[in-house]
């Protein structure tokens, strides 16, 4: 399931700051050179100091990051975009490659000829603290996480800290890069990174004028009996809607929990016929896991599923790029998402 739930142990965390305090003063010391790539493209530190706000409080970077740390989804995407391998970045169990490092990741750091970063647990979503130390980062980038605040004071002992900019999980792709180029000193390549990306989109959904202007309905199966519905600001939401797609009104219409904060709600199978979209959009781990959703009655009698009006994503590294789009991810997985969508669009009356 993405992104990945949390297990609060909050039992740990005066320990854990008390660690980070004591290490702090050897970090800040004992920066090394980044990887070889970093000369290539990182800013000079003409461009620092930078101030970064977020919804978790202001961090101000005062010199070139070299040991950069990330964490959550995407941020490790746009430090390798730039050109840059982080020290450190999540393991992604889910998705990942057998190291657990997300394909489009793994291609990049090739393409940089680059060794993999230290990898930092990440299925619980917790941030593993004594791991985080070991990287001795220069800054944290966190922009489309789910930092607590807690987290976010307990880090910023050890280095500066870039979270959200206003909710957990809800940072669109472009806003994530601008943060990140930011930080780095490296505005210029971020905004460029972003048109070509945006130009990939659009090139792309011109191929495509089936999309234009249908309606869609984006959820998922985490539960049995329940779909989660995704809202508005959730970043896969918006991919589609770049490429043309409207969301249905019924994502709002059926929206019980309004103000809670998430960038999903719950919708039980009872409400499924209220549902109305041209097309339904999910992800699955596996085809057997949509022939069991499709095989439920009160699924099987949904008009998207009976007319064929049903893009299901499936696999997990198709999952992982469609639901945390990036200026990586995009590109790996847009020639593939795209004809699925034309092809269920087509099928609308």
């Amino acid at each position: 399931m993405l992104p990945a739930p949390r297990i609060a142990r909050r039992s740990r965390l005066a320990l854990i700051a008390s660690a980070i305090v004591a290490s702090a003063a050897l970090v800040l010391t004992g920066c090394s050179a980044g990887s070889p790539a970093d000369s290539a493209t990182s800013g000079g530190d003409a461009a620092f100091p930078v101030t970064v706000k977020s919804a978790l409080g202001e961090t101000t970077i005062e010199k070139k990051p070299e040991r950069i740390v990330t964490w959550g989804w995407g941020a490790q995407d746009i430090v390798l975009a730039l050109g840059i391998i982080p020290t450190a970045m999540p393991k992604f169990t889910y998705s990942g490659t057998a190291d657990g490092v997300l394909p489009w990741d793994a291609d990049r750091i090739k393409e940089l000829g680059g060794k993999t970063p230290q990898l930092l647990t990440f299925d619980t979503g917790e941030v593993p603290f004594e791991e985080v130390v070991k990287a001795k980062p220069d800054v944290i980038l966190a922009p489309y996480s789910g930092l607590t605040q807690t987290e976010f004071d307990t880090l910023s002992k050890l280095a500066p800290v870039v979270a959200y900019p206003e909710k957990p999980w809800s940072t669109s792709w472009r806003d994530q890069t601008a943060i990140v180029g930011k930080a780095l000193g490296l505005t210029k390549q971020a905004d460029a990174l972003v048109t070509k990306t945006e130009d990939t989109v659009t090139t792309l959904a011109a191929k495509y004028p089936v999309l234009k202007d249908k309606t869609f309905f984006y959820a998922a199966a985490n539960e049995p009996g329940k779909l989660n519905v995704y809202r508005a600001d959730d970043p896969r939401v918006q991919l589609l809607n770049d490429l043309g797609l409207k969301n249905s009104p019924s994502i709002a219409d059926l929206d019980g929990s309004k103000g809670d904060g998430s960038f999903f709600y719950q919708l039980s199978y009872e409400n499924l016929s209220k549902i109305d979209t041209d097309l339904l959009v999910m992800y699955f781990d596996k085809q057997s896991s949509v022939d069991a959703f499709t095989s439920d009655p009160l699924v099987a009698a949904m008009p998207a599923i009976k007319e064929g009006r049903f893009a299901p994503i499936v696999g997990e590294s198709f999952v992982a790029a469609t639901s945390a789009p990036s200026v990586l991810s995009i590109p790996w997985m847009l020639d593939r998402y795209v004809p699925q969508l034309a092809e269920a669009a087509g099928k609308v009356r």
